[in-house]
């Protein structure tokens, strides 16, 4: 987006701004409009490189033992299965649920109220299921609702992956989970301008990690209700 507005500006005083140049005698030497041009685009280039960037992360690793079920119906099972990629994406939970292509999934949640503006928060997933893991990795996600909401997408960026794994330890079965979640803000609003980035960083990784620490534990417990109705439910069809 800096690039696209930056190469916008340098189109705009190549062909606007030398003419007008142009037109003032003591600007009419190509040498002097040259290096009035120059003097813009590094003006321009500096005004950009100030902008201050935020840098939030959290991130949670948990173990859960799994239920046995006697051998039968694995949680690679469960997971390769639709029934499982739906709940890891907790979509009873989504406004909006669809398939694009190549395991990725798009996901609108719930409108949520911010100040004084509603944004429904859009979510485009990747999913990979394999016999050994499963691999969730979040590609983009934007905010729709209002001309000023949707603006602030410039602003950000984010990142998150959820790692599962499993494995026996001493004849048990157990789950691990490993959630990393990372964002990028760029600091545009007085009076957070004034401040060093840090004092953003700090309340915000927080606060993050706060949101971290209570959103795992939740995954994991609808995930195994999840996976044992769906358990049941195959121990029935087979019955």
């Amino acid at each position: 987006m800096v690039m696209k507005m930056m190469a916008s500006s340098i189109k705009w005083i190549t062909s606007a701004g030398e003419q007008a140049y142009t037109s003032l005698p003591c600007f009419s030497t190509a040498s002097t409009r040259k290096r009035i041009l120059a003097f813009n685009v590094r003006s321009m280039s500096s005004s950009k490189s100030n902008v201050k960037i935020a840098n939030l992360s959290a991130a949670r690793k948990e173990r859960i033992k799994l239920p046995d079920y006697d051998g039968a119906y694995h949680i690679s099972d469960f997971l390769r299965h639709p029934s499982g990629i739906q709940a890891m994406l907790n979509t009873s939970a989504l406004h909006t649920f669809q398939f694009l292509h190549d395991n990725t999934y798009r996901c609108t949640l719930p409108k949520v109220q911010l100040l004084n503006f509603e944004a429904a928060p859009v979510i485009d997933l990747r999913v990979t299921p394999s016999t050994e893991d499963c691999f969730v990795e979040l590609l983009s996600c934007k905010f729709e609702g209002s001309d000023i909401i949707e603006r602030q997408n410039d602003h950000f960026s984010a990142f998150m992956s959820n790692h599962m794994t499993w494995n026996t330890i001493d004849s048990e079965p157990f789950l691990d989970i490993d959630v990393k979640l990372n964002l990028s803000l760029e600091i545009y609003t007085r009076p957070f301008t004034l401040l060093p980035a840090s004092a953003v960083e700090g309340p915000g990784n927080i606060m993050m990690q706060a949101l971290v620490d209570r959103l795992v534990p939740l995954l994991l417990q609808n995930l195994l209700q999840d996976y044992d109705e769906w358990v049941h439910q195959k121990a029935e069809d087979f019955s």
